[in-house]
């Protein structure tokens, strides 16, 4: 989708993607350890994710393209009772503002073009501190997987070793590779992914 579709789509009063944490997002806390740290949440949405982060007690970053899903984390939060920092970026060009513990993306390394995955993931790696995760989803080309039919133009699949191939010289602690049925744009469909939690060393 581009930005004027995720603008409509989170516009809407209901949480498109509801307000209950992903299954990442969980994973994520047993790779967790010490007290309270900095994470960035790139591509955070209407902020499920970051606002579950926030409330085990984390600093959030919550960086979207949308900034009407920027809006409704924050009020997410505010339910919650807790608070996030949220800045609208793209994640082609997105600097971190400071030196992070972890980072976090489901749903949004697909909008990174190809030619631009080298510099953002290195960008990344050097902004995360030593001992940092980062806890990543990204959508792969896979030969049993049609092209999603709400696929957008400025969405781009991994191939299927690509994720694992910019962490080379990171611990990798978790990898998975998961086809799993949608049904986003109300039109079923399936995806593959790749899943990788990895810790710098």
């Amino acid at each position: 989708m581009d930005k004027e579709q995720l603008e409509r789509l989170y516009a809407q009063e209901e949480y498109y993607w509801g307000k209950e944490p992903s299954e990442l997002a969980r994973k994520l806390l047993t790779y967790m350890n010490g007290s309270a740290k900095m994470i960035i949440d790139l591509g955070a949405g209407e902020g499920r994710d970051s606002v579950f982060l926030a409330k085990q007690g984390w600093d959030v970053i919550s960086v979207d393209i949308a900034s009407a899903g920027l809006r409704k984390a924050r009020k997410l939060a505010e339910e919650m009772g807790t608070a996030l920092q949220t800045i609208q970026g793209d994640v082609n060009d997105f600097v971190f503002p400071c030196k992070v513990d972890a980072l976090y993306s489901i749903g949004a390394l697909q909008y990174i073009k190809p030619e631009n995955r080298q510099r953002q993931f290195q960008h990344f790696k050097e902004n995360t501190q030593k001992g940092g995760i980062h806890a990543l989803f990204a959508f792969i080309d896979h030969p049993d997987i049609e092209t999603a039919p709400d696929w957008g133009e400025n969405e781009y699949l991994y191939i299927r070793e690509e994720l694992q191939a910019y962490y080379a010289d990171w611990k990798q602690l978790y990898t998975e590779e998961i086809i799993f049925s949608c049904n986003s744009s109300d039109i079923p469909h399936r995806h593959a992914a790749r899943i990788l939690i990895v810790r710098k060393v």
